[in-house]
């Protein structure tokens, strides 16, 4: 059964947004590339100014560098498909082209997951233990964190996706979302381990996310505990704004995922087209606009961009002067 259906299955087609008008691929594609430069930029742009950087080679950058290439990677694996469906009406996937697809599509998202574990802990120490934060936190064991961030999902998405390959797909192969994930693939599979499969899924999709924002959520309360018992306003303010990208970034992470899954459970439905709308959004919006968070709310890169703009502006007068 399960080979003649593999014979049978040979690709998937994304269908991208159902309700979309011929008459607006053409925008929605262009609109989507400029994402994607949107996110490659930026997040290369961050990798590299960390690295020219010395100055900025510490932990709490390091941590940034780690979410910037999830977040170029997640673009990159994401994105393409979709922008050539609509800019060359090429939506057909290959069945193991789509299920690799599946698979960095929930293993990054993981590891983002587990990187943002890394960055409230990071700040967790620097303003609830401040004496040992040079011990706790260097950058060999905010490297080792990281690492582990990478490799604990790794294992995890492997049995999602060695579970989905195993079940017969006996329905439409259209996909029901801009790229292949779980959900849509296995609403394609018949046979009694659909739900078996589908349950497994759930269950380790939530360890990899309910696990890390546990620990977020406790950290963050602390952290706003001991700034609220700072009796300098000064140096309240200083410290709020060291935390506050991470704040950011974490919300811009969490928030629409738990408002599409409160929203589910309570009964609330969306169409199609605004639940595929939601969540491109929430996938999408986060990689792209981090980059801008860390240019502009953390202090250190956003002083330093600006001496470099201003030494590039002076070498440019002189320049124009001889």
């Amino acid at each position: 059964m399960i080979n003649s259906n593999f014979s049978r299955m040979r690709s998937f087609l994304i269908l991208g947004f159902p309700g979309l008008s011929p008459q607006y691929y053409g925008p929605i594609s262009a609109l989507l590339f400029f994402i994607y430069l949107v996110i490659a930029l930026g997040n290369v742009f961050i990798l590299a100014f960390v690295m020219y950087e010395k100055t900025l080679q510490k932990p709490t950058y390091l941590v940034f560098c780690h979410l910037a290439l999830n977040d170029l990677t997640f673009g990159t694996v994401t994105l393409p498909k979709i922008i050539s469906k609509y800019w060359f009406d090429d939506g057909v996937s290959s069945f193991h082209s789509c299920f690799t697809q599946m698979f960095f599509v929930h293993y990054l998202g993981s590891v983002t997951s587990f990187i943002l574990l890394g960055m409230a802990l990071d700040r967790f120490v620097a303003v609830c233990i401040p004496l040992r934060y040079p011990v706790l936190i260097t950058n060999n064991i905010i490297s080792i964190l990281c690492g582990l961030a990478w490799f604990i999902p790794m294992p995890l998405m492997v049995t999602i996706v060695s579970q989905a390959l195993t079940l017969p797909f006996c329905k439409s192969n259209i996909i029901a979302q801009c790229y292949c994930d779980h959900i849509s693939i296995t609403s394609q599979a018949c046979g009694d381990k659909v739900q078996t499969v589908e349950v497994i899924a759930l269950c380790l999709a939530m360890f990899c996310l309910l696990l890390p924002l546990a620990f977020i959520i406790f950290s963050y309360i602390s952290i706003i505990v001991v700034i609220m018992k700072m009796s300098n306003t000064a140096g309240r303010k200083k410290t709020l704004s060291t935390c506050s990208p991470q704040i950011f970034i974490t919300c811009l992470f969490y928030l629409p995922r738990c408002f599409v899954y409160v929203a589910n459970t309570v009964g609330f439905s969306f169409s199609l087209d605004v639940r595929i709308l939601l969540i491109l959004l929430y996938s999408l919006f986060p990689p792209a606009v981090n980059p801008i968070i860390y240019c502009f709310k953390t202090q250190d890169i956003k002083q330093m961009l600006m001496k470099r703009l201003k030494a590039t502006r002076i070498g440019v007068e002189i320049n124009l002067l001889f």
